[in-house]
């Protein structure tokens, strides 16, 4: 075990107002020491490492120019925050760090004040902050609200939809670009910082003001074309041309981890007398300060326990292949006999496996960046011309994608694959990027052919059954982690579509699952086959259509049918209900439960925990069949 960092002067600051008490010249230890405590930390939680090394000084700077929380700091995404987290009252707890009853990996508002929104995905931060400063002008507010915006997120449409909105509704708001891929500009030193300063001091804004209404006074025309050549030029020069354009106050670019530009520029900023946005760009460097992140900032994006000297991530030893690499191989092997088969992911390549996809096929693989909905309709239009495209997004992050699957793909029935990874519990990332909407959001769409894989095998046939359908959109989902170990074929099979398969047979309780809880629906099988109850256990592979076959005779031949899917209320449960109804077999004497996710938001824990509590494992479908058959059997089952 690593000893822990020495942090003298982090010791000293339980708030931010502590921090603001220091001197400036302080800053620069206070930085180092939350670096090495963010380091050690994650060393023993697990987590999101270089996204947060790489605002270190942001973050001690911000918290020092501005009067957090009355100013409202936005963070997007929020797994930037953990120094953020450690500066603002919660570094007692930050090895609870995303485990359960924990601190989220994330912003939350319900977790601190200095969280004024929660943000886990992408690109939220412009659009909440106007939000807040447009409130704060209503209610008369003088307060300052600052959105931290960066790790890739301005590759997503709503960033810019909502500076264009910013730009036109002259609220004060402050938004810091962290560009930390220099996917913009580079700083470029002395200079730079120099004109930083002096483009965002009084002065200048003001000068730049002045010149706004001169040129006002002349011909329209001329007005325009003066202000727009100025602007054009300054732009060339610094890089802010498109912000300018979009009405926003532009400066930097500056070097996001020099505190000796940072500082100035931060106050020239917070006391700049503008009734516009501003945009104060920032380069950053991912990883930044710890060698292993800083040469693999992909790798140390996300991380499990490591070993702080050698950096070394700790991750245990398996004998079962995890879903999302079956998923890639699955498409590989497809994609080698199918010249038309292209990938397509939303800024997730690793998360999805498709750099797999990638490095066989770099000419049919797209990533599009943080732009799930642009990500559908470009699927949608090569489905158009003959392609057969595998649109693989996590199924939380599918959501904000929804209205093109339902007019782009669903309405016209183009023929498009998702692959949803993450469908289910995810464990330490919690509920905001939990897989648990999609069954419902999906299976309401007429055209759509929705599959979940009960395990590795079953993934395995799933692509290979999504790759050869063409009547029509068609979706599988897939849980993260590993799957159970069963043997694996060499290519999948095509399943017959709205197909199910019974996997053991009773003559009084019915268990017919849909994903990866089969494996607990088999367990309490055979817990029930010991209280004397004979089960049958059916795997449905298929949420739409559902195989009606195999629905009547579960239900004409037990007494007891119950629903198990890893979804919300509303998926597959209900359009099992729906089936029974519309074929008349809810009108005798058969029970019918469904079980499913709480209705609420559950926060993170290990995944085996998550599903226990919310009744999913074999425990709390054995005590389902109980308490659906009455006492009597309770009461047998205590004896």
């Amino acid at each position: 075990m690593n000893p822990r960092p020495e942090t003298p002067l982090l010791d000293r600051i339980a708030s931010p107002a502590d921090l603001r008490r220091l001197d400036p010249s302080q800053l620069r230890q206070v930085a180092d020491e939350l670096r090495a405590e963010t380091i050690d930390a994650v060393s023993v939680t697990g987590g999101h490492l270089g996204a947060g090394l790489g605002v270190v000084e942001l973050t001690v700077a911000l918290h020092h120019v501005f009067d957090t929380p009355a100013d409202r700091l936005i963070w997007d995404v929020g797994h930037q925050a953990y120094p953020h987290k450690i500066l603002t009252g919660r570094r007692s707890r930050i090895r609870t760090l995303r485990q359960g009853g924990g601190l989220s990996g994330f912003t939350k508002r319900a977790e601190s004040e200095y969280d004024p929104f929660g943000a886990a995905h992408s690109s939220t931060s412009i659009s909440a902050g106007l939000g807040m400063a447009v409130a704060r002008d209503l209610a008369g507010g003088t307060n300052h609200v600052i959105a931290v915006i960066g790790d890739g997120a301005m590759s997503a449409g709503m960033a810019y939809e909502a500076m264009n909105n910013a730009g036109a509704a002259h609220s004060r708001l402050i938004v810091i670009l962290n560009d930390n891929d220099m996917s913009i500009a580079p700083p470029v030193g002395g200079m730079s910082a120099y004109l930083a300063r002096l483009a965002s001091g009084k002065t200048y804004l003001k000068l730049r003001d002045f010149g706004k209404q001169l040129t006002a006074q002349l011909p329209k025309r001329l007005d325009s074309a003066i202000t727009r050549a100025v602007e054009h030029a300054r732009g060339y020069v610094t890089g802010g041309t498109l912000f300018e354009e979009l009405g926003f106050y532009y400066v930097g670019p500056i070097d996001g981890h020099n505190l000796d530009h940072l500082l100035p520029v931060l106050r020239n900023v917070r006391d700049a007398e503008v009734g516009a946005p501003i945009l104060v760009h920032v380069v950053t460097q991912k990883g930044k300060g710890y060698a292993p992140a800083e040469a693999s900032a992909d790798k140390y994006h996300g991380v499990v326990k490591f070993d702080v000297v050698t950096g070394k991530q700790a991750k245990a030893p398996t004998n079962a292949p995890a879903y999302t690499r079956v998923f890639a191989e699955s498409l590989i092997r497809e994609a080698e006999v199918d010249e038309k088969i292209v990938a397509i992911t939303a800024a997730m390549p690793s998360g999805t496996g498709l750099d797999l996809f990638g490095a066989a096929f770099p000419r049919r693989t797209f990533d599009v960046g943080i732009a799930e909905q642009h990500a559908v309709t470009f699927a949608a239009g090569l489905a158009a011309e003959g392609f057969r495209p595998f649109c693989a997004i996590y199924s939380t992050f599918l959501q904000r994608g929804y209205d093109q699957v339902v007019h782009d793909v669903a309405l016209q029935n183009l023929p498009v694959r998702f692959a949803l990874d993450r469908a289910g519990l995810v464990g330490a990332d919690g509920p905001t990027h939990a897989g648990a909407f999609d069954l419902a959001y999906l299976c309401c769409l007429p055209n759509m052919v929705v599959m979940a894989a009960a395990d590795e095998a079953e993934l395995c046939h799933m692509v290979r059954t999504a790759a050869a359908h063409d009547a029509g959109p068609i979706a599988f989902r897939y849980p993260r982690g590993e799957g159970i170990g069963v043997e694996m074929p060499a290519r999948g099979e095509v399943l017959e579509i709205g197909r199910g398969r019974i996997l053991r047979e009773g003559r009084e309780i019915a268990l017919l699952s849909l994903g990866t809880r089969l494996q607990e629906a088999l367990k309490a099988a055979e817990e029930l086959e010991k209280l004397g109850l004979s089960t049958s256990v059916a795997d449905a592979r298929f949420a739409k259509p559902i195989d009606r076959a195999l629905l009547r005779r579960l239900a004409e031949g037990h007494a007891l049918l119950v629903t198990i899917e890893e979804g919300s209320v509303g998926g597959f449960g209900s359009q099992v209900l729906h089936a029974l109804a519309e074929d008349g077999l809810l009108d005798g004497a058969l029970k019918v439960r469904t079980m499913t996710l709480p209705d609420r938001y559950q926060d993170q824990d290990r995944p085996e925990r998550m599903y226990a509590e919310a009744g999913l494992d074999a425990r709390g479908i054995v005590a389902t069949v109980l308490r659906a058959l009455g006492s009597q059997a309770e009461r047998a089952v205590r004896a």
